[in-house]
C-alpha cells in the first residue's frame, strides 16, 4: 500500500514553536506517519565569539530543552503510534563536517546520547537506527552533505527536497534562498549517485512552526506491505520509498518488473515508468546514470473518452492574519474514487526569526468531516498568503468517476456552485467573501484522467557497470515527484 509522511519537522520541543501534542493532531489530521524531531546537538559548533554568542547560545538553549524533557517526549510519540498515525522517534545532528542528519528508529527506547557524528550516535544507540542527511545541498563544510564520509549501511534514504528547496542536481527546480545560503554543485543527489552511492530519496518538510506535512514543502511516499511501523520501517530500509514536493503523486517504476530499492541483474532491461498526477502532467524523465534515457511530455498524451477526472477546490487570499475557517462538500452522482486534503499552516522559515505571535502559532482545525462514494466534506483553516509567491492557501483534489454529464455540486461556506463533468472541464470558478482585499475559494478546471496519468517505457542495454535508472515527473502546477532509484548490472 501507498503510505504518505514526514520524517523531519520541528515544534516548541527544542527550537521552533508549537506544542508537541498539537504537532501531532497535525499529522493525525492528514499523514499516515510522521516523525517530530527535536534539535539534540552541533558538536562541531563554531568558537562563541561577541559576533556569534547569540546563535551559539540560541542552539545550546535548544538542545537543553530536548534533553530536559526526553524522556516525556519519547512517551507521547509512543502513545500517539495507535494505528491511525504511525510515529518514529528522532532527534537532529548538526554538523559541519558531516552535514545535517536526523536520526530516526522505531524504537521508543531510542536513547538520547551524545557524539560526534551521524554514524556515532547509529552505532551506538543501541536500537535499530538510521541517519537520514538532509538539506545536502549547502556548502561543503557549511552543514551540507560530504560525499566522502557518507555512508550507505547507516544512511540508506536522503533526504532530496525541503522547505530549504531541492538538491537532485545544479539545475533542479526550488533553488536554496534559506539564510544558511545557496545550493552548491558538488552536493548535489546527482554527485553523490555519480560517486556510486546507493540510496532512496525521501522529501519531508523540515518545518518549524509545528505543522508536519504542510503543503509543498516535501512528503515522503511509502510503499509499504500494511500501515504500521514495522512495514513501513522495512520499506524505508529497502528503499520503497520516494519524494514528492506536496502533491501526492502515485508512481510505479519497474524494471524488468523489479521495483525501488531492487538490483536487476539482466543485460536487456524493460523500463516502465506510471504516475497518476493530481494535475496536468507536463513531463517525465526517465535517467540512466544521471543522463535521461526517455522523456515523454503532457502535450504528446493522447486522449480518450472521459472516465474520471480530477477536481481541485483551493480556499485563501484575503489580508488577513487572523484564522478564517472554511467549511465544505463536494456531492456528487457520479463516484468519489479518492480525494486529498492538501494543507498549509504559519509559514516560518527560520526559527530564529520569530516576530511576536505566541508560541502555538498553529493551532489549527482541519479535518476530514465525511468521505464516501458520493461527499467528502472537511474543514480547514487559512491566513493571507505571504507574499505572491509564498501562497498559504488550502486545496481538496478529489477524483470523479463519471461521464461528460455526470453532476458536482461544490458548497464552500454556504456558496454553492453545481456543475456537469463537461462544464468543469471547459472552466472552473471563483468567488470572494466580501467586496475588497477578500478571502476567495477557486473551483480550478476539472482535469481528465487522460492528462493526469503517465505512462512512459523505454528499454536499454547494461554498460558493463552498475547503472542507476531513477525517473522524475513535474506537473503544470509546479509539483514534482522524485522517483527512487532501481540498480542494474549484468
Amino acid at each position: 500500500m501507498l503510505l504518505w509522511g514526514d520524517l523531519h519537522n520541528h515544534c516548541g520541543i527544542t527550537y521552533g514553536f508549537g506544542s508537541l501534542s498539537n504537532a501531532l493532531k497535525i499529522a493525525r489530521s492528514h499523514l499516515d506517519f510522521c516523525c517530530i524531531t527535536g534539535h539534540a546537538m552541533w558538536p562541531d559548533i563554531y568558537e562563541r565569539t561577541p559576533e556569534t554568542a547569540f546563535i551559539v547560545d540560541f542552539h545550546h538553549e535548544g538542545f537543553k530543552k530536548l534533553s530536559d524533557h526526553w524522556d516525556e517526549i519519547r512517551q507521547e510519540i509512543s502513545r500517539q503510534n495507535d494505528g491511525g498515525l504511525v510515529t518514529f522517534q528522532s532527534y537532529e545532528i548538526h554538523s559541519s563536517r558531516y552535514g545535517d542528519h536526523h536520526i530516526i528508529s522505531p524504537d521508543d527506547r531510542l536513547p538520547l546520547i551524545y557524539r560526534d557524528s551521524p554514524g556515532e550516535l547509529v552505532a551506538d544507540c543501541g536500537v535499530p537506527a538510521i541517519a537520514v542527511p538532509h538539506h545536502i545541498g549547502y556548502t561543503p563544510g557549511y552543514r551540507g552533505i560530504n560525499w566522502d564520509l557518507y555512508d550507505q549501511d547507516i544512511s540508506p534514504c536522503v533526504e532530496v527536497y525541503s522547505k530549504h528547496g531541492c538538491a537532485m542536481s545544479e539545475t533542479a527546480p526550488y533553488p536554496y534562498y534559506h539564510d544558511m545560503g545557496p545550493r552548491d554543485s558538488h552536493n548535489t543527489v546527482y554527485q553523490g549517485l555519480r560517486q556510486g552511492k546507493r540510496f532512496a530519496f525521501l522529501a519531508s518538510t523540515d518545518h518549524h512552526a509545528g505543522f508536519p506535512g504542510s503543503y509543498g514543502d516535501g512528503l515522503t511516499a511509502v510503499l509499504a506491505r500494511e500501515k504500521s511501523r514495522e512495514a513501513i520501517w522495512e520499506a524505508l530500509l529497502a528503499g520503497r520509498a520516494y519524494a514528492v514536493t506536496g502533491d501526492r503523486i502515485e508512481c510505479d517504476f519497474t524494471i524488468n518488473g523489479h521495483g525501488l530499492g531492487e538490483t536487476v541483474h539482466a543485460a536487456g532491461r524493460k523500463l516502465r515508468c506510471a504516475v497518476k498526477g493530481e494535475y496536468w502532467a507536463d513531463k517525465m524523465v526517465l535517467y540512466k546514470n544521471c543522463e535521461p534515457l526517455a522523456v515523454l511530455c503532457g502535450e504528446q498524451l493522447g486522449r480518450r473518452p472521459l472516465s474520471a477526472c480530477k477536481l481541485r477546490v483551493e480556499m485563501g487570499w484575503g489580508n488577513s492574519e487572523e484564522l478564517t475557517r472554511w467549511n465544505g462538500e463536494i456531492r456528487t452522482d457520479g463516484r468519489i474514487a479518492g480525494a486529498n486534503l492538501y494543507l498549509r499552516g504559519r509559514s516560518l522559515l527560520s526559527p530564529t526569526g520569530h516576530d511576536g505571535r505566541p508560541v502555538e502559532v498553529n493551532d489549527i482545525d482541519n479535518r476530514v468531516l465525511e468521505t464516501n462514494e458520493h461527499s467528502f466534506a472537511w474543514q480547514c483553516e487559512t491566513v493571507r498568503n505571504k507574499s505572491t509567491l509564498h501562497p498559504q492557501t488550502n486545496a481538496v483534489v478529489v477524483e470523479i468517476e463519471g461521464g461528460p454529464d455526470t453532476v458536482v455540486e461544490i458548497s464552500v461556506n454556504g456558496h454553492t456552485h453545481r456543475a456537469s463533468l463537461a462544464q468543469l472541464l471547459e472552466s472552473g470558478v471563483s468567488w470572494h467573501v466580501k467586496p475588497w482585499h477578500s478571502e476567495a475559494v477557486k473551483i480550478h478546471a476539472a482535469i481528465p484522467d487522460s492528462s493526469y496519468e503517465m505512462v512512459l517505457e523505454a528499454e536499454d542495454e547494461g554498460s558493463g557497470e552498475m547503472d542507476v535508472y531513477h525517473a522524475e515527473f513535474v506537473q503544470k502546477n509546479g509539483q514534482w515527484a522524485f522517483i527512487s532509484p532501481i540498480y542494474a548490472g549484468i
